[in-house]
């Protein structure tokens, strides 16, 4: 139960766990009536990609899904651990944070003018094992954008933001701007596809309705 005292919408008795340190997808699971504990999973993800680097962009994103998941779920075997993690692709290569602001802008300049994609994965253990992967999908195409502009985002925006994310943006602040258009839900955009997970745990009956 929440800490007001209020009833939570989350039916088991045994704790959701988010593997996680995300603000944001905790922030999305308590908007919906869940109360999640995080406990981030330890991983590297640098290592995990070395192992297959042919791998689509979707599967890298289940495979490190899957990972943090796994590593949450063997120590707690009482509980279900959500695992998720996000990668963007632009024609099929995966971008990586960027450094520095200067890499940021030069992430920035590569994405302008052009349609990339975000695949957002999710994988959900129970008893110390996975029982149900996806992922989900959103296409992004940003303006064309001139190296005026694109140092004008990157100093508003400022070096602790566009360092943050694979894409130096965050589409829930200024970086609604750098875009002509969007297909794709805002939770999946966020990195954590709140439709078909809420649909996953409501079939498990993780919900009181």
């Amino acid at each position: 139960m929440p800490e007001d005292g209020s009833p939570d919408l989350w039916r088991p008795v045994t704790a959701l766990v988010l593997a996680s340190g995300s603000i944001t997808r905790r922030l999305l699971l308590e908007s919906v009536g869940l109360s999640p504990v995080c406990d981030p999973a330890d991983i590297d993800e640098r290592s995990l990609e070395a192992v297959s680097p042919a791998s689509a962009p979707p599967d890298l994103a289940l495979r490190l899904a899957e990972a943090k998941a796994s590593a949450i779920a063997q120590r707690r075997l009482d509980g279900v651990v959500i695992g998720a993690d996000q990668v963007l692709a632009l024609d099929g290569e995966v971008f990586h944070k960027p450094a520095g602001s200067d890499e940021a802008a030069a992430h920035l300049a590569r994405l302008a003018g052009r349609t990339h994609h975000l695949h957002s994965a999710v994988a959900i253990a129970e008893g110390g094992r996975i029982v149900d992967r996806f992922v989900e999908t959103a296409r992004l195409t940003m303006r064309a954008l001139d190296a005026e502009a694109i140092a004008a985002y990157v100093a508003l925006a400022g070096p602790a933001r566009v360092t943050s994310s694979v894409g130096a943006y965050q589409i829930e602040g200024l970086g609604i701007h750098l875009f002509s258009h969007i297909e794709g839900d805002h939770s999946t955009i966020l990195g954590l596809p709140l439709l078909p997970l809420l649909s996953r745990m409501r079939q498990r009956g993780w919900l009181r309705f």
